[in-house]
């Protein structure tokens, strides 16, 4: 007699599971949306509207020209800082983690630049200082980037990342907002933003403190480790190579504008002085579309499973708001794309950091990885303002929108070939 043997299960392709948040993964989750925000408060802050109107006041008539010098120092000084500070993060051994010392030196080290910047009278004096700004708190940002691969697990990377695209939406906008408020008096803006930067991430180490790691094996630091922290092979890693190219373009085409903003507002509008004031509404817009869009995106894109068509979604959304002001250059067109805008890049924001996360090839490398892929966000800002600059003084600003839309059409595009990623 023989017997049928069973019919193999049928296998379906499902969402995974997301674990409870609860104990220190949901104290994680609470503490990394003010980590976030106090950070951001400081680049909303500072590039978007103390820098240029301190810059505007040494020359006005060369003000786009020199802040495109300024920012793009400083950014590429940015982009050379985080990588290496995740590289070094990883191979930290202390009682205080790997994460943790540089997370709070870096944000101690950076308010004391700010200081700086608060006393400079030149353009020289600004760019050093703003400079050691940017690498003193690209040393803070990078570690904290990564300890979302270090200690969330995939499943719930979609929440943190919406939580973390939130805190940075909610900084960079509000800082804008907050920043107008301290357009006479330069300094105190300065280090008001530096002294919540300080405050939210020495509570976020405080409150969410690493395990000590000084029996852990530390591999050798060389000049091939620093060389390296700068580098991922995209043939050996094709998924995180376009999901770098995707963050590249998106940012590049986002930032294309709004680092000009004020200016757009000022000579394009033709607001003059009265731009100041209607940079909070134009924030708040923003911020707005920047909520909605994180609140919903990323919790979806977790019980989806699927990153990518968010991703889609977000572009479409930015090359429409791009659209606005190109055609219809008013505060009315303004006002129009800051709400748009906000919902792509709040869409985007909400998951990227997740998709990232889940393309980072190997977990004794996640900080130096995170910090390469952040390279990322912060070569658009070394990018956007010589881009911008000379678009403007060739042609006016009429053609940065254009120009921005292209890009962040192509950086949707980009995500497309990622395989291991819905």
């Amino acid at each position: 007699m023989t017997t049928k043997s069973p019919a193999p299960p049928v296998l379906t392709e499902t969402a995974p599971v997301r674990p409870a948040l609860t104990g220190p993964l949901r104290r994680l989750l609470v503490w990394t949306f003010p980590a976030n925000i106090g950070m951001y408060l400081l680049w909303g802050a500072i590039p978007g509207i103390l820098l240029p109107l301190q810059v505007a006041a040494i020359d006005e008539d060369a003000k786009a020209a020199n802040l495109a010098v300024v920012a793009t120092i400083g950014a590429l000084a940015a982009m050379l800082a985080q990588p290496l500070a995740g590289a070094i993060s990883d191979r930290t051994r202390s009682r205080f983690g790997r994460r943790g010392p540089w997370i709070v030196g870096g944000t101690l080290t950076g308010g004391l630049a700010l200081l700086g910047l608060a006393s400079a009278n030149t353009l020289v004096q600004i760019t050093i200082a703003w400079t050691i700004t940017q690498i003193a708190y690209n040393f803070a940002q990078g570690p904290l980037a990564a300890v979302m691969p270090d200690r969330v697990p995939p499943a719930s990377r979609g929440v943190f990342s919406a939580v973390t695209g939130t805190g940075l939406m909610l900084g960079a906008l509000g800082g804008q907002v907050v920043a107008t408020r301290f357009a006479d008096d330069l300094p105190a803006g300065y280090l008001t933003f530096a002294g919540l930067a300080l405050v939210a991430l020495t509570l976020f180490v405080v409150f969410n403190p690493d395990q000590d790691n000084r029996a852990t094996p530390r591999r050798p630091f060389s000049l091939r480790a620093i060389v390296d922290s700068y580098w991922f092979d995209p043939r050996r890693h094709p998924d995180l190579g376009w999901a770098f190219l995707g963050r590249l373009l998106l940012y590049l085409g986002y930032f294309i504008v709004v680092n000009y903003q004020l200016y757009i507002l000022q000579d394009r509008v033709g607001l003059g002085e009265a731009a100041i004031d209607y940079v909070p509404v134009v924030g708040v817009a923003s911020l707005g579309g920047t909520v909605l869009a994180t609140v919903v995106s990323g919790p979806l894109s977790d019980r989806l499973g699927r990153r990518r068509i968010f991703v889609y979604a977000s572009a479409a959304m930015l090359a429409t708001a791009l659209l606005l002001p190109w055609i219809w250059p008013t505060k009315p067109g303004m006002l129009a794309f800051a709400l748009l805008s906000g919902l792509g890049f709040g869409v985007f924001q909400a998951v990227d950091t997740a998709l990232i996360t889940e393309v980072l090839p190997a977990e004794q490398d996640f900080g130096k990885d995170i910090g390469v892929v952040n390279i990322a966000a912060t070569l658009p800002q070394v990018l956007a303002p010589a881009a911008a600059g000379a678009i403007v003084a060739a042609a006016g600003y009429a053609p940065l929108f254009p120009v921005g839309i292209a890009l962040v059409l192509l950086g949707g595009l980009a995500v497309v070939p990622i395989k291991s990623v819905r």
